[in-house]
């Protein structure tokens, strides 16, 4: 069985409260984007063998596809095995959801290989059980994101546009964003309202004024050159520019193919990782 784990963009991310075993409360406006790792699930007489073609992707229990396999196995009585085979195309530690959206297509693929017959809700209650993207990463298109990613709500799709992808060559802990964070020192939240308003009527213009990351200003202070980065992907053409998730990947949204290459080109240098891609339903 081959699948195709699709990265995620955040057009926005509101960090609301924080619960008592210290999970932080978002809401978060969460968009599929076409750039995808292939998964191929064989089954096995037993156990869990993890295949990628990429050496630093770890092929045991620290892999979130592992972790997905385990808990399909343990939860739904399957007691035969599976053989996971990564082709790794989303940067890892990137904000980008990428291990997340591995982990879903683990949970989905294995749901149809051994006939389960689990519902979408059920794979997405175990899915967030491992990862708070995962749940999302299974539904998938335009969503709104709430609780600790948990309440996923589908939205008017915001495909086909095009979206330029820029990682630096580092990643960052999703944790050490979070333990950045100081919810006290927030002052204005994301008007998230606002923002799917404009994206339902495909404003570009008013969706740049209402998209916020709340965690970008935390990920710049250690990371100045991100901000220059978002500089550039203004200066060539994109309509908006955000970081996504806990970072370090910025993208800007384009209408003009021809601008987009043309950032790309210029910001294909020092290292980083730049990724022409379309929102996806």
């Amino acid at each position: 069985m081959r699948l195709e784990a699709h990265a995620k963009i955040n057009l926005s991310l509101d960090i609301v409260g924080k619960r008592e075993d210290g999970y932080h409360l978002l809401s978060m406006v969460m968009q599929s984007v076409e750039l995808h790792d292939i998964i191929e699930l064989l089954p096995l007489p037993e156990g869990i063998v993890l295949e990628c073609d990429k050496e630093y992707v770890p092929l045991d229990e620290r892999n979130i596809a592992y972790k997905a396999a385990r808990l399909i196995q343990e939860t739904c009585g399957v007691k035969e095995g599976v053989k996971i085979r990564i082709t790794k195309r989303i940067p890892v530690a990137a904000g980008l959801a990428g291990g997340s959206a591995d982990a879903a297509a683990v949970l989905k693929g294995m749901n149809t290989l051994f006939s389960l017959g689990r519902s979408e809700e059920e794979l997405m209650a175990l899915g967030l059980k491992i990862g708070a993207d995962v749940p999302f990463c299974l539904r998938g298109g335009t969503c709104l994101c709430e609780g600790i990613g948990e309440k996923v709500t589908s939205l008017k799709p915001f495909n086909d546009y095009i979206v330029l992808l820029v990682k630096p060559p580092f990643g960052v802990s999703t944790k050490d964003a979070y333990g950045s964070f100081d919810l006290s020192l927030i002052k204005k939240h994301v008007e998230t309202d606002k923002l799917m308003a404009a994206m339902e009527s495909g404003d570009l213009k008013n969706m740049g004024y209402a998209m916020r990351n709340l965690l970008e200003n935390v990920v710049l202070r250690k990371h100045p050159m991100l901000k220059n980065l978002k500089q550039t992907l203004l200066r060539y053409g994109a309509e908006v520019s955000l970081m996504s998730g806990s970072g370090p990947t910025v993208y800007g949204i384009f209408t003009d193919l021809q601008a987009a290459q043309n950032a790309a080109k210029a910001l294909d240098k020092n290292g980083n990782e730049v990724i022409l891609t379309r929102t996806m339903a």
